[in-house]
C-alpha cells in the first residue's frame, strides 16, 4: 500500500545546531527523482529508475563504524574489531563540526520510522546533503501518512554528510569516512561517504541493541515471507547468498527483505519499508519480482549502462561487484500488509559455499542450528576482491556480525530458545557450487534451490530417519536422499564431484576453517553447541 508522505510544513534544524539551512522537507519520490536529474546527480534508466554513483565508497566500511562508549553501552556492547569504541567528548566535538558544516546548505529532511509492529515503532529523522540519499531513506524506511506527520516527533536522528571529511587525528576516526552511533544522544553521524547502505545499517545496528536489551525481542538479519496457510519462513544469509531472491516468491507474501524482529509473543515483523537488492547479473527470467520492481521511484547504485543507451548492463561490474537497487516494498506486488506475521515454521540458513562441499539442502538438529548460526558461513570467490585467487571462507556471526552490538552468543541463545519454544524446522541451504569448487564445479541451479525450499515448506522431504536422509560424514548434516523436482545426484555433493579423494580433502579443509573460526566462541558456548560443528581433520 502506498502512503502519501507529502505535507506542507516548515521545520527548523536550529535545535540540532544547524543554522540558516534551506530545508526540503519530506519531498515525494518523484520530486527527489526530478531534482537529481535537474542537478545532474543521476540519470534515468530505461525502466524509469534513477541511477546514481555513490562516489569513492560503493559498499560499507565496517572498520570505520563506531559506537559511543558510555554508561548505556560500556558493559553491554561486545567491544572489539567489530564494535569499535568512541569517546563521548570526541563524539560531541564531531557532532558540532558536522552541524556547522551542514549550516547554510540545502538539506533534505525526511521523517520516517522503523518497525512495522507499532509496539516497537522507532520514529526517525534523516537529514541528508544529497537528494538521492533522501530518496533511499524514503524507499527503505516505513513511510508515515500525512496525518501521522502532523504530530510526528522524531526519536532517533541520522545525519549524513558525505562532503564532510574527518581529520582522523582530531576527530577520533580511522580515516576521513565514518559512521558513529550514540545510544545516549540517539544520533547516528555519517560522513565522508555517499554509500546509502550506511544509513539503513546504522538504524539496524541500533535496533540490534535496543530490541534484545530493552524489549526481549530478537533482531534478525534475514528476509521473511508467509504462505497462504499462514506459516512464516525466515531466510538468514549474508550478501550474495540469495536472501532477497528466494524470499521474493510469487506463491508467498513477502514480509520483508533484510531486517526483522521476532517478538516474545512469537510474531515476526519487518523493520523496513523497502528492499535493497544486489543487482549483479540480474535477469528478468530468474528474478522477475525484483526485476519488475526496478521502475520509477527505484534507486540504482553504481550500475553501468550499455554503451550509448540508458539500458542497464547488469553483468557489468567494472565499478563494483556490489551494484545495488533500493525500492519501496510496494513495488513488489505480492506483499504482506502490514509487514507482520505469525510464528516461523521453517528457518533457512543460506550459504554460498564456493568450496562445493556442503549439501544443497540439509536439516539441522538444534545444536547444529546454534553452531551454524553463530558461525554465519559463506565464501568469497576468486575475483571478488583483490588478492583472492581461490575460494576463501568468510564467517559473520549471526549472519550479520557487523551490525550486532551484543556478543553473538546472546543472539544465539535467543534463537535457541525460540526454536525450542516454537518447534521450528531449521535447514542449511547451499546456494553455491556443486561438482567441485569455484572454477571447476558449477553453481547450483536457482530452479533446484527453489524446488528444495518449496519441498521443505510443503513437508515433502520426509521424516528425519535413515531411510530418508544420509548423514554427511564430515559435517554431520542430514541431507535428504530425494526431493521433488531435483535429481537425486544433485543432493549429494560428494557424488557430484566424481572424485572422492579430492572431495574429502576439500571437505576437511573447510571443516578446519569452521573449527578455527569457532575458537573465538568456545568459551561462550556449551558442549552441546560445540558438538554441532564438523569433524576436525588432523594428520
Amino acid at each position: 500500500m502506498v502512503t502519501n508522505d507529502i505535507i506542507s510544513k516548515s521545520i527548523s534544524l536550529t535545535d540540532y545546531g544547524i543554522e540558516n539551512a534551506t530545508i526540503k522537507y519530506n519531498l515525494s519520490a518523484d520530486e527527489l527523482h526530478q531534482i537529481c536529474i535537474d542537478k545532474g546527480l543521476g540519470k534515468e534508466a530505461s525502466s524509469g529508475a534513477l541511477a546514481v554513483n555513490t562516489g569513492e565508497f560503493t559498499g560499507r566500511s565496517p572498520k570505520d563504524r563506531f559506537i559511543v562508549k558510555d554508561e548505556l553501552t560500556k558493559d553491554k556492547v561486545w567491544w572489539g574489531d567489530i564494535n569499535l569504541p568512541f569517546e563521548e567528548d570526541t563524539f560531541d566535538k564531531l557532532y558540532q563540526k558536522i552541524t556547522k558544516h551542514l549550516s547554510g546548505k540545502e538539506l533534505y529532511v525526511r521523517e520516517a520510522y522503523a518497525c512495522a509492529d507499532d509496539r516497537y515503532r522507532m520514529n526517525l529523522r534523516v537529514i541528508t546533503e544529497l537528494p538521492w540519499v533522501n530518496l533511499f531513506a524514503y524507499n527503505m524506511f516505513l513511510r508515515p501518512t500525512s496525518k501521522d506527520l502532523e504530530s510526528f516527533t522524531p526519536e532517533w536522528t541520522v545525519m549524513q554528510a558525505p562532503s564532510f571529511m574527518a581529520v582522523a587525528a582530531e576527530d577520533g576516526t580511522r580515516q576521513h569516512n565514518f559512521a558513529v552511533l550514540s545510544f545516549k544522544r540517539k544520533t547516528i553521524l555519517i560522513g565522508g561517504t555517499g554509500y546509502t547502505g550506511e544509513v539503513k545499517k546504522g538504524i539496524f545496528s541500533a535496533l540490534n541493541f535496543i530490541l534484545p536489551v530493552e524489549k526481549n525481542t530478537m533482531p534478525m538479519h534475514c528476509s521473511a515471507n508467509v504462505g497462504k496457510n499462514g506459516e512464516t519462513a525466515i531466510f538468514f544469509g549474508l550478501s550474495g547468498t540469495g536472501k532477497t531472491t528466494l524470499s521474493a516468491d510469487p506463491n508467498r507474501k513477502l514480509i520483508g527483505d533484510d531486517e526483522h524482529g521476532w517478538t516474545a509473543d512469537n510474531s515476526v515483523f519487518n523493520f523496513e519499508g523497502g528492499c535493497y537488492a544486489k543487482a549483479i547479473d540480474l535477469k528478468e527470467e530468474n528474478e522477475p519480482e525484483i526485476f519488475g520492481a526496478i521502475k520509477k521511484g527505484a534507486l540504482l547504485e553504481n550500475i553501468v549502462f550499455k554503451e550509448g543507451t540508458n539500458e542497464v548492463d547488469y553483468a557489468d561490474v567494472s565499478k563494483t561487484q556490489n551494484t545495488r537497487v533500493s525500492y519501496p516494498i510496494h513495488h513488489i506486488e505480492n506483499i504482506r500488509v502490514p509487514s507482520v506475521a505469525g510464528n516461523p515454521k521453517n528457518i533457512f540458513f543460506l550459504t554460498c559455499d564456493a568450496f562445493g562441499v556442503l549439501p544443497p539442502i540439509s536439516k539441522l538438529l538444534p545444536n547444529q542450528a546454534a553452531y551454524h548460526f553463530i558461525s554465519g558461513y559463506t565464501a568469497k570467490v576468486a575475483g571478488t576482491e583483490a588478492g583472492i585467487n581461490e575460494p576463501t571462507p568468510s564467517f559473520s556471526a549471526c549472519f550479520g556480525a557487523p551490525f550486532m552490538p551484543l556478543h553473538p552468543a546472546k543472539y544465539a541463545e535467543m534463537l535457541s530458545a525460540k526454536m525450542k519454544e516454537s518447534g521450528v524446522n531449521v535447514w542449511l541451504v547451499n546456494t553455491g557450487w556443486i561438482g567441485g569448487p569455484y572454477g571447476i564445479g558449477k553453481r547450483i541451479s536457482l530452479k533446484y534451490t527453489r524446488a528444495m525450499i518449496n519441498a521443505a515448506l510443503n513437508g515433502d522431504l520426509g521424516a528425519y530417519c535413515y531411510e530418508d536422509y544420509h548423514v554427511h560424514s564430515v559435517f554431520g548434516l542430514a541431507q535428504p536422499r530425494t526431493c521433488p523436482g531435483v535429481p537425486d545426484a544433485v543432493l549429494s555433493p560428494r557424488a557430484t564431484w566424481n572424485d572422492d579423494e579430492a572431495y574429502y580433502k576439500m571437505a576437511f579443509k573447510l571443516s578446519n576453517a569452521f573449527r578455527e573460526n569457532f575458537n573465538e566462541f568456545e568459551m561462550e558456548s556449551d558442549e552441546e553447541i560445540r558438538r554441532g560443528g564438523p569433524v576436525r581433520f588432523t594428520n
